[in-house]
């Protein structure tokens, strides 16, 4: 059931801010992506496996660069965000790099009938269910678009990770889902990424929640792998290792940072 305070158009807001922080950072280095660079990461490539001429739905797109790599790596893909600005921005550079993409604006959650198509793929990653609070909507959305056999490649940030502040430092947040997470915003997650002090409204979601919504909307799960790093730079006193590899510098390799789930439509 949906909460009752409208988190949609409070974080709607919320991400259309950011994206125009984000396209400026280095974070998400556009220079380098309008220059060919593929920003899907190692992880989600794995599980991916060879992309060409698959039907691939991603859900929660943002600005749609890693849509776009899939498109780039011969998909054919349909981009999914709550953020009317992040999706003008995909399109806008879906025309720039002459890459064939669909991109629709809407929240995951009144997804189901925004499309006829189903897909061979549907993809998410990083940053994306902390949004939801309702994850067995969501699993029915993934199972709903999904063609008969088709996989759901999922990669997240660890339940783990999102129970502790800003720091990584101290255990801020409950594991489990309860009450809406209501906070105020005045930057992002990239570098310099100062903007307006906005609401942000999130969830905190643990692993048997999100392997039990699957299940229960018929995606056999395949495999769920937990990693102690993150592939993107997001905390504020970090180590960097090989490959791109970060964590905390105040626990380093002693906390699950990443998980990843592969799934099969029954």
């Amino acid at each position: 059931m949906k909460p009752t305070l409208d988190y949609q158009e409070i974080n709607r807001e919320l991400w259309n801010t950011k994206t125009a922080v984000h396209l400026t950072s280095e974070f998400y280095d556009l220079p380098g992506f309008l220059a060919g660079k593929n920003s899907l990461k190692p992880i989600e490539l794995s599980m991916l496996g060879d992309v060409r001429e698959k039907d691939i739905l991603h859900l929660q797109c943002h600005f749609g660069q890693d849509s776009l790599s899939l498109a780039r790596m011969g998909a054919n893909v349909t981009g999914v965000d709550l953020s009317d600005v992040a999706i003008e921005k995909a399109q806008h550079l879906a025309k720039l790099t002459d890459t064939n993409a669909e991109f629709i604006q809407s929240d995951v959650l009144d997804f189901i009938g925004k499309t006829e198509k189903r897909f061979d793929i549907v993809f998410a990653t990083y940053g994306t269910i902390g949004w939801l609070p309702d994850l067995e909507i969501w699993a029915k959305t993934v199972s709903h678009y999904l063609k008969p056999s088709g996989s759901f490649v999922f990669v997240e940030g660890h339940p783990v990770l999102w129970m502790m502040d800003e720091d990584v430092k101290d255990v801020k947040y409950r594991y489990f889902k309860s009450d809406p997470i209501i906070e105020s915003e005045t930057s992002s997650y990239t570098d310099g990424g100062q903007h307006k002090e906005l609401k942000s409204v999130s969830w905190n979601h643990s692993l048997s929640e999100v392997v039990n919504a699957l299940i229960s909307n018929n995606i056999r799960i395949n495999r769920l792998d937990e990693f102690d790093y993150f592939p993107y730079p997001i905390f504020k006193e970090k180590e960097e290792r090989p490959q791109g590899h970060f964590r905390p510098i105040h626990h380093q390799d002693k906390l699950p940072l990443t998980y990843a789930i592969h799934g099969t439509k029954m």
